[in-house]
């Protein structure tokens, strides 16, 4: 069946390109981690880590942000200061609340231009994480939960819910 090298090596390139595909072919993922690691020197002072996963593994992307406010009755937006880390898929987020308001931070993922997976981070009156929610919806009977962009509505309603 296979008599010639040039067919075994065509057959065999041919199965590994197709096992990478599976390989690479779950969906993405945004982790926040808080606390950050105070011992570590490059996290020191952060507010919180984002943590970037292709399926199950740390991958770079691009990464954006926004603290987005609600201060007496009107709507604030300020860019997140987000910094590469080290590893790959790993990044720190500067961020400090101010006095006033009800603030969300918006983390968004993307790769070559395309949305990967977000974050919507509460942040209660204290100036702390109190949920972070990645919008996402089930697929494969609920096997994988697949990220989709964040609607202005949620956002509104998480900026808008009562804080403690």
């Amino acid at each position: 069946m296979f008599r010639s090298p040039l067919r075994r090596l065509a057959l065999v390139a041919g199965l590994s390109l197709a096992v990478s595909g599976i390989a690479l072919s779950g969906p993405p993922w945004i982790a926040v981690e808080y606390p950050v690691n105070p011992h570590d020197p490059a996290t020191r002072g952060a507010f919180m880590t984002v943590r970037t996963y292709h399926h199950g593994d740390l991958v770079g992307f691009d990464l954006t942000g926004t603290a987005e406010g609600l201060v007496n009755g009107r709507r604030q937006s300020a860019k997140l200061n987000i910094q590469r880390l080290s590893r790959p898929g790993v990044y720190a987020v500067r961020w400090q609340k101010p006095a006033e308001g009800s603030w969300v931070l918006m983390i968004s993922s993307s790769r070559d231009g395309q949305h990967a997976a977000s974050a919507m981070v509460s942040v209660d009156s204290r100036g702390r994480v109190a949920s972070v929610t990645v919008p996402s919806d089930p697929i494969e009977g609920g096997r994988w939960q697949v990220p989709r962009r964040v609607a202005a509505t949620e956002l509104d309603a998480l900026l808008r819910a009562p804080r403690m």
